[in-house]
């Protein structure tokens, strides 16, 4: 009989293996606590009516007790959040996370005369508030409102606009059952012969499977259940466009994408560079594909044939505990201090929920609060490269809200998700750099190479096709015309054509990719990805090859938070992204790996 392997229950995972939430609150009941305690918060904003253009002591108070709200407020989100996600079909957690959404649509509905009113400053005054020494510690944050100032509706509708904040995240809500908790994918029977219950986790690694009948077997059977709900996935995501564009329309910005790169300051150009870069830039990456066809030995190159490596090399089995000495090793060049805190966080300080489990989230990400542990929720796999990476890259993240938390006050924290991507692959990128010094064969090598190859395909080339598939269609959204299943098929299929090339066969179900990626519910953030390896690349060769000062440097980077546009942080720290620069080199970078690979295999 063939041995079955299943996921265990939440209740089934050892402590040890968990985040330790007290850090938040130490029980659900003292969740509970604070919660009354910010409902009874709320009120407090009506205090402040009427009264924030009298002085600049008037703003101030104002500014504290917001911070004071957000702090309490931040940690209950995020404690309902974490907890939501340990098991997403958990009728609790899922409540406590509906509860808290609805408190904070209370307090943006009594905030929301707040910008009104301050906007409402005349220019001259408003000036001489920000210059004033009382609010030196809120400058830039009162900059940044002011720069607000055309986006900013009446009263009135910025308190309407503030009670819709449920309904606006439904679309993103319902995907999220939908993908996470409602889809089954059945069971694969892996080349052991064991039988691997199919998940969103567990696909990746059936994709990376030597038998190429594994492979297209997991690859059918999970898109099978995608093609089962495409209209109702079309509809979700057709909904989260439509909400996108409203939101814009109703702020006024000329289009949806020119609304979400308002906040972070970056021009179009950036955005649309970008693109052309990168589709300037395609060559390689058809050699790329033509190289993995020769090596796999099949006839035509499918997309289930685009994950496994293409170096034969033994399976890895990385248990947890040794892929934290290892990330550690390699990021020796930021210094003993990183190192130590870092390792002891993901070690023994309980920042990592780490294995799979029934109902559990898909992917990972890092979360905290301010004063909180930087938690990490993980689904880590032993036999996978990529749970190492992917380890090392939320570490990257949690150090970048350690720095930025512990060098800026509350109000400048909070780093941009611009400049998230940086920390993030910069970790990537010194843990390859390290495992290739270590390499001892010409495989291993191979295999490293490979590997960088596929995630500057996957980071930079792939999220960049999906950004511009973000673009086109929210663009036909607001020319008027429906976003339905046949649309949205047919414009993914135009980009996979595009991105893979002319060797490249399009499965019939392969255009179904564009329903299945969660990140398309926050409109716009995929190309951060790409910009954020681009500058992660030419930071991480200043670091290596460079001293203390580069060094000293990029930790400054970390310490900033968000005490500067996004842009001009990654200018402090020597990359340039309103040129095509970091684009360029990066693409460059991938054309050197696929030299280095064909002399090699």
């Amino acid at each position: 009989m063939a041995k079955q392997k299943t996921i265990p229950q939440r209740d089934a995972v050892k402590t040890e293996d968990t985040w330790d939430l007290t850090k938040i609150f130490k029980s659900d009941a003292a969740w509970d606590r604070g919660y009354k305690k910010l409902e009874k918060m709320i009120p407090t904003f009506e205090t402040f009516r009427g009264k924030l253009g009298r002085s600049a002591k008037s703003i101030l108070v104002c500014c504290e007790f917001e911070a004071e709200f957000e702090k309490l407020a931040e940690k209950l989100g995020v404690y309902a959040y974490l907890k939501s996600t340990e098991d997403v079909t958990n009728g609790a957690y899922q409540g406590m996370s509906a509860r808290f959404t609805y408190l904070a649509t209370l307090a943006g509905e009594a905030a929301s005369f707040m910008a009104p009113e301050m906007q409402a400053i005349p220019r001259k005054k408003m000036n001489e508030f920000i210059k004033h020494p009382l609010l030196k510690g809120y400058q830039f944050q009162l900059k940044k409102l002011a720069r607000y100032r055309p986006h900013i509706l009446t009263e009135v509708e910025e308190r309407l606009l503030a009670m819709q904040g449920e309904v606006a995240g439904s679309a993103s809500t319902i995907f999220g059952q939908l993908n996470d908790a409602d889809m089954g994918f059945g069971f694969v029977t892996d080349e052991t012969g064991t039988k691997v219950e199919l998940t969103q986790s567990s696909f990746g690694s059936l994709l990376e499977s030597p038998r190429r009948s594994v492979r297209k077997e997991a690859y059918t059977k999970f898109y099978q259940e995608y093609d089962d709900h495409g209209n109702t996935l079309a509809a979700t995501l057709g909904a989260s466009v439509l909400q996108d564009v409203y939101q814009a329309k109703v702020r006024n910005h000329p289009s949806a994408i020119e609304g979400a790169l308002f906040s972070d300051k970056v021009p179009l150009s950036v955005y649309d560079n970008l693109i052309e870069t990168v589709h300037n830039n395609l060559e390689p990456l058809y050699r790329y594909m033509d190289l993995r066809k020769k090596a796999l030995r099949v006839k035509t190159l499918c997309a289930y044939d685009t994950r496994v490596p293409i170096v034969k090399t033994p399976k890895v089995d990385i248990p947890y505990e040794e892929a934290v000495a290892t990330i550690c090793d390699s990021l020796a060049p930021l210094g003993g201090s990183y190192v130590k805190f870092m390792g002891k966080g993901l070690l023994d300080g309980r920042w990592v929920d780490r294995y799979e489990n029934k109902g559990k989230r898909s992917g990972a990400f890092s979360y905290g609060a301010y004063g909180t542990p930087p938690y990490i929720m993980m689904n880590y796999k032993n036999d996978v490269l990529d749970s190492m990476f992917t380890l090392a890259h939320e570490a990257g993240h949690s150090m970048h809200t350690h720095y930025s938390a512990k060098h800026q006050p509350y109000q400048y924290s909070h780093y941009t998700i611009f400049v998230a991507e940086v920390a993030s692959t910069f970790n990537e990128q010194l843990l390859g750099k390290h495992l290739f010094q270590q390499a001892r064969t010409k495989q291993e090598k191979a295999r490293l190479i490979n590997k960088e190859i596929d995630e500057i395909r996957g980071t930079i080339i792939r999220q960049t096709m999906f950004a511009e598939y973000e673009q086109i269609i929210h663009a036909i959204a607001e020319e008027g015309q429906p976003l339905t299943l046949d649309v949205l098929r047919a414009q993914y299929r135009v980009l996979l054509e595009r991105y893979f090339g002319p060797n490249f066969e399009i499965d019939p179900m392969l255009d179904l990719e564009g329903l299945r990626i969660p990140h398309f519910y926050n409109a716009f953030y995929v190309y951060k990805y790409a910009t954020g390896l681009s500058a992660a690349i030419a930071l991480s060769e200043m670091v290596v090859n460079g001293g203390t000062k580069e060094r000293d440097r990029y930790l400054r980077f970390l310490q900033s938070g968000g005490s500067k546009y996004p842009l001009d942080l990654l200018k402090d720290a020597g990359v340039d992204l309103t040129t095509t620069k970091p684009i360029e080199a990066a693409m460059a970078r991938f054309a050197t790996l696929v030299d280095a690979l064909e002399t090699l295999i």
